[in-house]
């Protein structure tokens, strides 16, 4: 179990700009995942000096007055919100760390009370707990290989690719919505992997977001980097289309 740091903020929810996105909360400063491919949420908090190193990152902290402040602005913005997305920059249901995924689930409760649906994403582990809750939520996991040796590298403090799975797969058993997050899809020459057992593996979910790796140049030195991206594109749309799941290719992807 890892030690939090705890911190205050002044706001929580916020308007996003993510394609796929509508409103958002990070209620943690930084992520014990430490993953090795060039983690956006970290770039963004070093520039702005919300952190100074990766180490302190990897130290999280959690926002103590998480739900005070979503008291507060959730009966000005309840209007506006058509969903909460939990989280953008950090995650909800982080390894370690049953607080984090304690407040998560408060946040959720509080959330939902407004008639507002929350998306989650984590590479952690759903709780069943979750399936209590209300039926407007979506719950969903990264998963962009089934390779467990290539998780131990590249987000070494994350859950396992298996118990990711199961979890997802016994909420959706219940009658959840879920969902993947297959972004950033690795190129071949930093990992060789057939995608189709990897859509298969995830094939009773009810969306698929596909997505290409950014700022890494590995990846960008790949010499048919488009060509590659544009053909797994059309094999997610393809799939998805066969077995009536929702698809959505991020912009840039297969451009």
């Amino acid at each position: 179990m890892g030690q939090l740091g705890h911190i205050d903020r002044k706001t929580m929810l916020y308007q996003t700009k993510v394609e796929y996105g509508d409103w958002a909360m990070n209620h943690v400063q930084g992520c014990s995942h430490g993953c090795n491919y060039p983690c956006y949420a970290f770039l963004m908090a070093r520039r702005f000096g919300r952190v100074k190193t990766y180490d302190e990152w990897l130290r999280p902290s959690i926002v103590d007055n998480t739900l005070d402040l979503l008291r507060k602005e959730l009966p000005k913005h309840k209007d506006e919100i058509e969903r909460v997305q939990l989280c953008f920059t950090t995650d909800p249901f982080m390894v370690g760390y049953p607080e984090v995924g304690k407040m998560s689930i408060n946040a959720i409760k509080l959330i939902n009370e407004y008639g507002i649906p929350c998306v989650v994403l984590t590479k952690g582990i759903l709780p069943i707990e979750l399936a209590e809750l209300s039926d407007i939520n979506q719950y969903g996991i990264t998963l962009v290989s089934l390779d467990e040796g290539f998780r131990e590298e590249m987000e070494p403090g994350a859950a396992s690719l298996a118990d990711r799975l199961a979890a997802l797969k016994t909420l959706s058993d219940t009658g959840c919505k879920t969902w993947v997050s297959m972004e950033p899809y690795p190129t071949p020459n930093v990992h060789e992997q057939e995608l189709q057992p990897i859509l298969e593996a995830v094939s009773f979910t009810n969306q698929i977001v596909f997505g290409r790796v950014h700022y890494d140049r590995r990846a960008s030195a790949y010499e048919d980097l488009n060509a590659f991206y544009r053909g797994a594109a059309k094999q997610v749309r393809t799939f998805c289309e066969e077995n009536g799941i929702d698809c959505h290719i991020k912009k840039g992807t297969a451009d």
